[in-house]
């Protein structure tokens, strides 16, 4: 028997309990006890909608009360012996996991349950565990990491944990990535936080359940400090140009300090972890930059102007436009808000809420609760939502929904949209989307957003812009609007990828020539007649409707590792991805994604590149990705 582990404040821990995720307490139970009876019982049983559900998936009350009281004993009976039951086999496992997801899940998630999920008290989720890589060849093995955003940091700390030198090369003279270069008003994450940080490094002690900017920003320092990786990061420093050597087999990589000469950095390898949405983007509209007044995009906000009062106009309704309009509503005198296109508004309650010090106790001190909270995010999150995103052919309405479901799921949506504009048709119907949910990008809405709408000092026009002139905005029908001040939040160039640096591989092939405006990779990371030379967050890697971002950089991460041993392992210095291998996946995913609401859809969409290809999304599971990037095939690269 172990030592008993302390008494428990009852009456505290009755009340952290009102604030469970009970779906997840069921789960612990099962840790406590070894029973099961509470995920067997249909009374326990969530339910979940995409968007529009209860997180405590409509359990009853009567039901919740139970599954407390039995979980306070097990608790106490824990913290007074230390004793657990055996550790749940896969076969146990497999049907906690369908507890979790409410349905039957494949069978290959156990392996990645098994690396996920700590629960036999080794942490295995760093990308790369268990990865013998030859600790003579790793020392001989020099990296340039291009970013210092999440997944630069991320591969820096991958390599550092496996011997191999590197460099980050940042043009900002902070960390941070788009954390660090977004700090307009209301700027925070519309992912939950319990899940959008990294695995190994999953702080729970988030105030918010989607964090400001700020904080995230605390949270990629500390990280960073913690694994010691500015020492290996050159600020103010842009890369210019990276070029494959074929007779070295070497990249030569050259870099401009902010006021220096240019200087050339050898390597072995190069990540790019520029990201996609990296290069803010001004609209096309004639006269942009003739406006005479203060005017800037929301990824470069200037601090220095005081909006105070003053008559702003703000073009642009997309993620950022629908956080910074609310914040800066109630401080601005006048506000024209001018849209193209309205977005699918996704109901979360939560979006500003702090997390309860209830929560937090609960995230802090009950065993496994950490731990299946956040994998309980990841499921209701993954790739359940996609049955509502693939057409059905036997379903006859594709002009609104892809099947009867997702149907469902919009007219829900959209009464929930009109709810919030019970007195004005012409509002109501200016923000309710004309087309498919996931079309374009949905936005986290707990009703701020509407709510700046319809306050007397905003206005939505939703006419055409002919041009910005000196004092303002034309309109196409000729009208006329002067403002003190022009923000615009239009988003940024996210299919141009790398953009503007130049990269040259075998024969002299420069990647954008080859890419001519349509970005495309293996995996999104890797690119044919580019050897070693390794994407993050790259084509089509962005996720939709499902987890976070991080999964994605995690499972790169992996797989780039993996690159290097299956080179240290076959003794040679560069591989490349064959040709036909890239083809083949990149027209699967044209097809899928072709399926998708975002791929047939005729909404405006930062998805869809010049070309019309869809060059952003990944329309498979997550458990597709993520088996994909655990070991890389040799037979997919060729040696050059």
């Amino acid at each position: 028997m172990a030592d008993g582990l302390g008494p428990i404040d009852i009456p505290y821990l009755q009340q952290a309990l009102l604030h469970a995720h009970h779906p997840t307490l069921a789960i612990v139970y099962v840790h406590l006890t070894g029973d099961t009876r509470f995920i067997d019982d249909e009374r326990f049983q969530p339910e979940y909608v995409p968007v529009l559900s209860d997180p405590n998936g409509s359990i009853s009350e009567e039901a919740k009360a139970e599954l407390r009281e039995a979980f306070i004993q097990a608790l106490v009976k824990y913290r007074k012996t230390g004793e657990l039951p055996p550790a749940p086999d896969a076969a146990l496992l497999k049907r906690m996991m369908d507890y979790c997801a409410t349905d039957t899940i494949p069978d290959e998630y156990l392996d990645f349950v098994s690396l996920e999920l700590p629960l036999d008290g080794e942490d295995k989720r760093m990308p790369g565990h268990g990865m013998q890589l030859d600790p003579d060849k790793s020392a001989q093995t020099k990296m340039v990491i291009i970013g210092a955003g999440m997944s630069g940091l991320l591969a820096g700390i991958v390599f550092k944990q496996h011997g191999i030198p590197f460099e980050i090369i940042e043009k900002n003279p902070e960390l941070g990535g788009t954390w660090y270069e977004n700090t307009y008003p209301g700027c925070r994450v519309d992912g939950p936080n319990h899940l959008y940080s990294y695995s190994f490094e999953a702080d729970h002690a988030w105030p918010y359940h989607f964090s400001t900017q700020d904080l995230l920003l605390d949270y990629f320092k500390q990280v960073a400090d913690k694994y010691d990786l500015r020492p290996h990061i050159r600020f103010n420093t842009e890369v210019k140009r990276a070029v494959f050597d074929e007779a070295t087999k070497t990249w030569t990589v050259t870099v401009q300090p902010a006021n220096g000469a240019e200087e050339q950095l050898a390597s072995n390898g190069v990540v790019s972890a520029v990201g996609q949405l990296n290069r803010p983007n001004m609209p096309d509209i004639p006269g942009v930059g003739t406006f005479k007044g203060p005017s800037f995009h929301s990824a470069q906000w200037d601090h220095s102007v005081d909006l105070t009062g003053k008559c702003v106009g703000v073009i642009g309704t997309g993620a950022s436009a629908f956080q910074f309009v609310p914040a800066i509503a109630d401080q601005v005198g006048e506000m024209r808000v001018f849209q193209r296109t309205p977005g699918w508004l996704v109901p979360t309650p939560e979006y500003h809420e702090p997390v309860t010090s209830e929560t937090q106790h609960l995230l802090d001190e009950v065993p496994f609760y950490q731990i299946w909270f956040r994998f309980f995010l990841f499921l209701t999150m993954a790739d359940g939502p996609l049955e509502y995103l693939v057409k059905d052919p036997n379903f006859d309405r594709h002009d609104y929904a892809p099947n009867e479901a997702a149907a469902e799921l919009r007219e829900q949506i959209e009464a929930y949209i009109a709810d919030q504009v019970p007195d004005d048709p012409a509002l109501r119907d200016a923000v309710i989307p004309k087309f498919h949910i996931s079309g374009k990008r949905s936005l986290r809405d707990n009703g701020v957003w509407i709510d700046a709408l319809k306050r007397e000092n905003v206005t939505l026009d939703t006419a055409g812009i002919a041009e910005i002139t000196e004092t303002g905005v034309r309109m196409t029908d000729g009208s006329q609007h002067e403002f003190d001040v022009l923000i615009y939040g239009t988003g940024f160039k996210a299919s141009d990828f790398l953009f503007p640096m130049e990269v040259v591989g075998r024969e002299g092939k420069n990647l954008h020539e080859t890419w001519n405006g349509d970005a495309r990779a293996y995996l999104g990371i890797t690119v044919p007649d580019f050897p070693n030379f390794y994407i993050m967050y790259g084509p089509n890697t962005n996720i939709v409707v499902n987890a976070s971002i991080i999964f994605f950089s995690e499972c790169e991460a992996n797989y780039i590792l993996g690159l290097i041993k299956m080179m240290q392992d076959q003794g040679i210095q560069a591989a490349d991805i064959k040709k036909g291998v890239f083809e083949q996946f990149n027209a699967e995913v044209d097809a899928a994604n072709s399926q998708m609401p975002w791929g047939y859809s005729g909404a405006n969409t930062w998805y869809r590149n010049k070309h019309g290809r869809i060059a952003q999304n990944w329309p498979f599971r997550l458990i597709d990705y993520w088996n994909n990037t655990r070991t890389p095939n040799p037979e997919d690269y060729e040696v050059v």
